[in-house]
């Protein structure tokens, strides 16, 4: 079970295991992805607000990265690439 805390330090469990969420980028997409609550964020919007409008040339390749990262983080039974 995945358990995200918003209230006070943000932070994450998998199966009462605490995991580190990484860099501030990282934890950004988690935590749109949690505001958003189950509705789909566009990958121009994810870039818009992590990079406040002035995102790097490889901003698709970073983010993309943070979600696999994230994934791997918080699915750790997940094969890779499904």
């Amino acid at each position: 079970m995945v358990l995200i805390r918003v209230l006070g330090p943000f932070g994450a469990e998998v199966n009462g295991e605490s995991v580190p969420l990484g860099g501030p980028r990282q934890r950004g997409v988690l935590a749109l992805l949690v505001a958003a609550r189950g509705q789909v964020v566009s990958v121009d919007r994810l870039i818009e607000d992590l990079w406040r409008g002035e995102p790097p040339s490889r901003a698709l390749a970073s983010l993309q990265a943070y979600v696999s990262n994230l994934r791997r983080l918080l699915e750790p039974g997940r094969p890779p690439r499904t």
